[in-house]
């Protein structure tokens, strides 16, 4: 290839240029330990509050750093990732801009090329920093329903990040739940692949128009472990993955764009994620077409050795996981770098794989304008704000179409304000901001080490909103117990002034941790779905005393509730609503925000029947006489309740007839037969009556939120490809067969009371990666 120099300008610093000829420009300059250090990072502790204080943020941390290390011989041969400038540690957005400043000018002085690194922070529930808006946990995004509202979260918390020079978020978590027992069920979508990958898709397009990479985690499996124990192996067959746990990451690939994927610490059928080629090159590269940078999860190339003990030390390790597609090592250069090097210059790796992989981060450090001229850390970054009145107002519309009405039986809901006068706001959720929030929030996530910063921002608990929302009440107040622990001193006061009130609000759930430093959260897994801690026992005594009771479960996970919500006067779930989530809860409570949000998982009867998900095949179901348990839920997956009826009128289909590789026209008619104004989610299911493999019973192909007016009555016309009616067939193969789909649609996967029967006609049809992964929507006024 030959190249023309503009004048005194480097070919790969010249913007005119295509970005493939200035990659290969720099790359042909550079020596093999200049390219390794691109598929590098370095995580510095810049405050000397990181270094004062003990604790993980990331597995095995501790292991693994050493901050003694000499920074400028790590930076020797150039670096690909800065790890966490702003997310270690509770620094200002002045000092962790003059961090990221002084560390950009470090790397580039210490390149020969003046090559600045891709700096990375979490995003999962925003910008993972001192002082940012804690979003709602993404199990609350799922709760929604909303791609376009979750599109609009996203782009702020990239708007945030890329305003002091960060360029790639974490985020999203696509890991189909497949156990509720798994700390991590608050950081997923739910357990139905089409929701997790449409509001996955929508985040990364949020986060991707906002300039920052998007990272799609944990590829892939990585909730499918065994009795749901965070890093434990998975043992699913190859349809499972294909059919569920593979989808959403294709449909946020080639729908949403992301560029780049972080693989999954855990082993399936055997074989690491990190050292399967078969998925890292096979799957995302050449069936996918990915040409995006695959990052390893926190130290997983290591874990190859010293987890896995698929190589000997971590030198095989890099050999290891460069040879099955990792492209960059985060968040430390460990078994990459100089190791690498050695272990091509012995004939282990190929240079070819090396040049492969420095490619796509140089080409990605291109597209964000790194090698171009102009300041690697925005002018005026010092004074950003982080948590500005904007970001609350959308994590206040998350949080509020979040909450879900579970039960109502006596329209206990919503409380007219004036109408109670003594109202007792009992337990452990009640009075704590940091039960509000997810394990990848600031405050749980690193405050949790430095107790004497706060919260570092102002949160609310759902004492003071419920304080506020009811001023005419006389509000009180007891603990009761705690989150965990066996503590029930408090209980007799609990129950003393909720037999004295007129109606009491029980407010228990989670409190996010890392690594069993909380309920819910990276490495906190539980045994069974019971309440944790004495909750349970606190609300049976609550419940005894007849005062009626509404029940606020504040979670990551769904829990157990039992006859509990049978002997509530109502009952609402909100997972993690983030730090406008208390005024979202009493909001719902008195009508001032009238109840939307739905189930994007289910919540079991029974605390330990197994398994935790509605995509079932018939044996999954009950089977009276076959076995004695019941694995059938209290509430279903789409389940949420509003204040004014909804009525579903008809499912017509366009033509009875469809071929196997066309779209089916389904239109729902709904209409609001009460006197509020409401949104519904309307969803439609599909259903295979006979295949050549045992399907799901009913699956997910469809939603849209739908606004309706008192007395309105509208139309929601589903275009729904017939690829969304395909699976794997006996000989893995995707395909769509003739036959006949049932069509269904309703407020939830256990209640769909209307029904229509399409033929899919023709010959089977075997889809490749280009098949078509979304139903589209279209909502009009009826004409009818």
């Amino acid at each position: 290839m030959t190249f023309v120099d503009a004048p005194g300008l480097a070919p790969w610093r010249d913007g005119g240029r295509p970005i493939a000829e200035r990659v290969e420009a720099l790359l042909a300059e550079m020596t093999l330990e200049e390219k390794a250090g691109q598929l590098g990072s370095v995580w510095v502790d810049t405050t000397p509050a990181a270094r004062a204080h003990d604790g993980n943020v990331a597995p095995m941390q501790d292991l693994f750093t050493d901050p003694g290390a000499d920074l400028a011989d790590r930076l020797r041969d150039g670096v690909g990732h800065l790890t966490r400038v702003f997310g270690t540690a509770p620094v200002s957005p002045a000092e962790g801009v003059a961090a990221l400043r002084r560390l950009q000018e470090q790397v580039v002085a210490a390149s020969r090329f003046g090559i600045p690194a891709i700096a990375h922070e979490e995003c999962l529930t925003g910008f993972a920093t001192y002082g940012a808006t804690a979003y709602p946990t993404p199990l609350a995004w799922a709760a929604t329903f909303d791609p376009d509202l979750v599109h609009r979260m996203a782009h702020a918390i990239g708007r945030d990040l890329r305003s002091v020079g960060v360029h790639q978020g974490l985020s999203p978590v696509l890991d189909v739940v497949r156990d509720y027992r798994w700390g991590r069920v608050e950081e997923t979508l739910g357990e139905d692949p089409y929701l997790v990958g449409r509001l996955g898709a929508a985040y990364v397009r949020g986060l991707e128009d906002a300039g920052v990479i998007a990272t799609l985690k944990h590829f892939a499996g990585y909730a499918a472990s065994r009795a749901g124990r965070n890093h434990a192996p998975v043992s699913i067959g190859p349809r499972e993955l294909a059919d569920v746990i593979l989808p959403p990451f294709e449909a946020a690939l080639r729908e949403g764009g992301a560029r780049s994927v972080m693989n999954s610490y855990t082993d399936v059928d055997g074989v690491p994620v990190g050292a399967s080629a078969e998925l890292l090159r096979g799957v995302l590269r050449h069936r996918w077409g990915f040409d995006g940078t695959v990052v390893s999860d926190y130290w997983s190339v290591p874990f190859l050795a010293s987890m896995h003990h698929v190589a000997r030390d971590e030198a095989e390790a890099g050999a290891v996981a460069l040879r099955a597609g990792i492209d960059v090592e985060l968040p430390e250069t460990v078994g990459y770098g100089r190791r690498l090097v050695a272990q091509v210059r012995a004939g282990h790796v190929e240079e070819a794989l090396v040049d492969e992989a420095v490619r796509r981060v140089l080409r990605q450090k291109c597209e964000l304008g790194l090698l171009d001229e102009g300041p690697l850390v925005p002018d005026g970054a010092e004074d950003a704000d982080f948590d500005s009145p904007a970001n609350r107002a959308i994590a206040r519309a998350v949080a509020e179409r979040s909450v879900v009405l579970l039960s109502n039986p006596r329209g206990t809901l919503p409380l007219a304000p004036g109408t109670t006068a003594r109202i007792a706001v009992v337990g452990p959720c009640a009075d704590d901001p940091t039960t509000l929030m997810g394990c990848y929030a600031f405050p749980n996530h690193v405050l949790g080490r430095f107790p004497d910063h706060g919260l570092g921002l102002p949160v609310a608990t759902v004492r003071d909103r419920v304080e506020a929302e009811f001023p005419d009440a006389e509000v009180r107040y007891a603990r009761g117990t705690e989150v965990s622990g066996d503590d029930v001193s408090g209980i007799a006061g609990a129950v003393t002034i909720a037999a004295e009130a007129e109606l009491v609000l029980l407010v228990v759930g989670d409190r996010a941790g890392l690594f069993g430093g909380g309920t819910s959260g990276e490495g906190c897994d539980t045994a069974d779905l019971r309440l944790p801690g004495m909750q349970h026992r606190l609300v049976e005594e609550v419940l005894a005393t007849g005062t009626p009771a509404v029940l606020v479960v504040v979670s990551g996970r769904p829990y157990a509730l039992g006859s509990c919500t049978g002997r509530a006067a109502a009952a609402l779930q909100a997972f993690f609503p983030g730090v406008e989530g208390a005024a979202a809860i009493a909001g719902v409570l008195s009508g001032r925000v009238t109840p939307s949000g739905r189930l994007p998982v289910q919540i079991p009867a029974a605390p330990s029947v197994n398994p935790s998900t509605y995509l079932q095949a018939p044996l999954g179901l009950r089977t009276d006489g076959i076995s004695a348990l019941d694995p059938t839920p209290a509430f279903p997956f789409g389940h949420g309740l509003s204040y004014a009826p909804i009525r579903y009128d008809a499912l017509t289909i366009g033509d009875p007839e469809c071929p196997t590789d066309g779209t089916v026209e389904a239109r729902v008619t709904v209409a609001n037969a009460g006197t509020r104004a409401a949104e519904e989610v309307v969803q439609l299911y599909a259903s295979d009556p006979v295949a050549q493999v045992a399907r799901p019973v009913t699956q997910l192909v469809g939603f849209a939120r739908v606004p309706l007016r008192p007395g309105q009555t509208r139309d929601v016309t589903f275009d729904v490809p017939a690829d969304l009616f395909s699976y794997t067939s006996v000989d893995h193969r995707r395909i769509v067969e003739p036959g006949t789909i049932v069509l269904s649609a309703g407020p939830s996967a256990g209640d769909r009371p209307l029904r229509a029967e399409v033929r899919l006609v023709g010959e089977t049809v075997v889809l490749d990666a280009a098949r078509r992964l979304t139903a589209r929507t279209r909502i009009e006024e009826t004409t009818r």
